[in-house]
């Protein structure tokens, strides 16, 4: 299948939730929507799904419309943050649930079953409830359940979202080896950067019901198209004039500290260090520069400099970036 989206827009009374979103998705690929909340993410999923309806623009599989279609016609497999498991059913008649309504044999029910529970790892636990299993575990049955019905869409809205930091990056890398085994069209949305990026095989970045840009992650990261997904994707800092090119900006892990005085493109004061894991987070006030600057450091090479708040730093450039044509020049 290849999914259509064309001029799509959508009001909610005054809010325009969507405003001329217009999107191509070829089969096979995972596709991240990320944005901020109200980026019009959510509203475009459900309106693949069938659960809104567009006000203008079209949506067609393949050629075929999708608007006058209901959720079942399409043949759609819906996964939520917050699991939707039957309570009181099994983690084997969750997963049976849309075959049985379908009223598919019971020997094919049986055998597709036990293949979706041998794919979401989860043998042996056919007859507990989801009250026995852990977020993770209900997550993947959730999963499991969308694609009973062998689904031609798979749409996941924050799939993750209600689960720690640990189970969220185990499961998000077992998505990706599902996917890659299963193939399945799929449209997945989430506020996390991370989360896209690791997972998608492009990635559409929504604001305010538009479409800033469509890429790999690679390209996005690299060549970004506005100023608003220069920010998005992290801390940025614009660089004055002379300094890295006309009109640059520099990232934390494109800036080197050494200790003043030295060689260096800027000289600043350290304002506060933060330890991340591996890494430290330094901010570092300059004159030149409007706001903080936060550099990544490795620990190691913390502890080499010695840096404490109100110690002078020079920050040299490993590498400046080119400003999109639509982002700001720095004062």
């Amino acid at each position: 299948m290849t999914l259509t989206i064309t001029s799509v827009g959508k009001r909610f009374g005054g809010f325009v939730a969507l405003d001329d979103v217009s999107l191509e998705i070829p089969g096979g690929e995972l596709v991240a929507l990320l944005g901020p909340s109200g980026s019009g993410k959510t509203t475009l999923l459900r309106i693949l799904a069938g659960l809104e309806a567009p006000d203008v623009g079209a949506v067609r599989d393949d050629g075929a419309d999708l608007v006058g279609q209901t959720a079942r016609a399409r043949n759609v497999g819906l996964v939520f943050q917050h699991y939707a498991l039957f309570r009181h059913l099994t983690v084997y008649e969750n997963i049976a649930f849309a075959l049985r309504v379908r009223k598919r044999p019971k020997r094919e029910i049986d055998a597709r079953v036990r293949e979706l529970i041998g794919l979401i790892q989860l043998e042996g636990l056919e007859r507990r409830m989801p009250a026995q299993l852990s977020g993770g575990q209900r997550q993947r049955v959730a999963l499991a359940r969308a694609l009973a019905a062998a689904p031609r869409l798979l749409l996941l809205d924050e799939p993750f979202g209600a689960l720690d930091a640990q189970v969220r990056t185990e499961l998000r890398r077992w998505l990706r080896r599902l996917h890659d085994e299963l193939h399945v069209t799929t449209v997945f949305v989430t506020h996390d950067q991370e989360e896209a990026f690791e997972v998608a095989d492009r990635v559409v970045i929504m604001n305010r019901g538009r479409i800033e840009q469509v890429g790999r992650p690679g390209e996005i990261f690299d060549h970004p198209a506005s100023d608003f997904v220069v920010r998005f994707l992290g801390p940025v800092t614009y660089l004055p004039p002379g300094v890295g090119g006309d009109r640059a900006y520099v990232r934390p892990h494109d800036l080197e500290l050494v200790r003043a005085p030295g060689p260096a493109d800027l000289v600043g004061t350290v304002v506060r260090v933060t330890p991340l894991g591996a890494t430290a987070r330094v901010e570092v006030a300059v004159a030149e520069v409007d706001g903080p600057i936060y550099a990544a450091v490795e620990r190691r090479q913390l502890a080499a400099l010695g840096l404490a708040a109100g110690d002078r730093v020079g920050l040299s450039l490993r590498h400046a970036r080119a400003l999109p044509s639509t982002a700001p020049v720095a004062a």
